[in-house]
């Protein structure tokens, strides 16, 4: 397992950054994590099952964990790209079936979308990670 320095900055601010929000998320008000989870269960119809208490401690304690994998050196870069992309995908997802987030009959967010499309990148710096190529050494 080599050291990138590309992999690394792209590791360290999404991991950060998604670890910083997860523990923001720790004490959710109630209704806070109804509005979140209002939305997620349009691109995952199952979460609308949970209580919204439950979602919220669910959706904090993923993002904490997520962001620990993603900032983990020893984890490897794939794995952490592949979870990354799991998450990321979900967020675009919620992004894209909320209504008023982009503009008709496109993915251009809205005034009120342009927060939610910031998610994009996370899917990018996903999609960096499973597929960087290692140098190969050449032999004198």
């Amino acid at each position: 397992m080599g050291f990138s320095i590309s992999n690394a900055a792209l590791r360290l601010v999404s991991g950060a950054f998604i670890l910083n929000t997860g523990i923001g998320k720790l004490n959710l008000p109630m209704e806070q994590a109804a509005g979140l989870q209002e939305s997620a269960q349009r691109a995952i119809p199952q979460l609308g099952q949970l209580a919204p208490e439950k979602f919220g401690k669910y959706l904090s304690y993923s993002e904490i964990a997520l962001g620990t994998v993603v900032l983990a050196p020893f984890v490897p870069t794939r794995l952490a790209g592949l979870a990354l992309g799991v998450f990321s995908g979900g967020l675009v997802a919620t992004y894209l079936k909320a209504p008023g987030m982009t503009h008709p009959g496109s993915i251009r967010p809205t005034p009120a979308g342009t927060a939610m499309a910031k998610d994009f990148w996370l899917a990018g710096i996903a999609v960096a990670l499973i597929f960087h190529r290692k140098k190969r050494t050449q032999e004198s």
